[in-house]
């Protein structure tokens, strides 16, 4: 019991200061808006200060360490619930709900560089690996990973010390991740005939043709597996079947244009590969809980000045 007590009081410093860290990197805007910070490649601080509605994003492979507030992630039929010293790590891109539930909300998120990874893996040697896990993974932070975290962070103090440490320290973030509990799923990606790496092969084909109808048995043959086996680990890894990953995938596409003005209603349904338009604005409604049209109004708003 008092070594318990020991990690957990270590667990509190790290946490403290490294939340002292990022707050210092992200001053509050005045406005009350969002605001993110980029201190080191690969290394972002989201400050936000009020809670949100639920948001559609597709998440590239990264870790989330939740500092303050608490956030709400889904994905399929699992739902997360993550307050300060809670990390996610996302192995695959994965189209999730989310949003914050509690504010102040401060987050730091690292995208993985697959890169770093396979130049630890022979290092890392013969871990467990778990070829079974899911794309997105929640766990206690260590101090490890809170300190090495931290470390890199606060190489945005001194530019002498980026220059220096900063790829060593980025290899050691990766280090810690794949040591940790979180670890197995990433040491399962980096080989090549796992699920997990199959999977994430199928998403990139799904990604780089979202537009063209699925063929299961076609992405089935193109990572090696059967059509049975490949619905199976697909479903597990995603949570979601791989026709219902691709029409996440169109409707995110869609959104980002309807946002950002680039296409009408009509434009937008069929530049992502829907046939009818109604079906699109159903399918629309049904995933943002908007209809498209108010998704192209909050567009024209925010390219006006009217919304922030």
């Amino acid at each position: 019991m008092p070594e318990t007590r020991a990690t957990d009081m270590a667990l509190r410093g790290e946490l403290e200061r490294l939340t002292h860290l990022a707050l210092r990197l992200v001053p509050p805007s005045p406005q009350g808006t969002p605001r993110m910070v980029t201190p080191r490649r690969g290394l972002h601080v989201l400050r936000q200060q009020a809670p949100t509605e639920f948001e559609a994003t597709l998440y590239e492979p990264m870790l989330c360490l939740i500092l303050q507030g608490k956030k709400e992630m889904t994905f399929g039929e699992r739902t997360y619930r993550l307050g300060a010293g809670a990390c996610a790590l996302v192995s695959h891109d994965l189209p999730i709900l989310s949003r914050i539930r509690e504010a102040p909300y401060l987050v730091v998120l690292l995208n993985i560089d697959v890169d770093v990874l396979r130049g630890l893996h022979e290092d890392v040697g013969d871990l467990a690996v778990r070829d079974e896990g899911h794309a997105l993974e929640v766990h206690r932070a260590e101090a490890h990973l809170l300190d090495a975290v931290g470390r890199y962070l606060a190489l945005s103090e001194s530019e002498m010390d980026a220059r220096v440490l900063a790829s060593m320290r980025l290899k050691e973030l990766h280090y810690r991740l794949l040591t940790s509990p979180l670890g197995p799923m990433l040491r399962s990606l980096l080989r090549y005939d796992s699920h997990a790496s199959a999977i994430s092969r199928a998403i990139a084909l799904l990604r780089r043709d979202f537009r063209s109808p699925v063929v299961v048995e076609e992405l089935a043959r193109a990572v090696g597996m059967s059509v049975s086996s490949f619905h199976a680990h697909f479903k597990n890894v995603t949570s979601s079947s791989p026709l219902q990953y691709q029409k996440s995938l169109r409707l995110l596409e869609a959104r980002r244009r309807l946002v950002t003005g680039a296409a009408t209603v009509t434009t937008a349904a069929f530049d992502v590969g829907y046939e009818s338009p109604s079906q699109f604005s159903r399918e629309y409604a049904r995933k943002f809980g908007n209809p498209p049209s108010h998704d192209v109004a909050k567009g024209a708003k925010i390219a006006t000045g009217q919304e922030r």
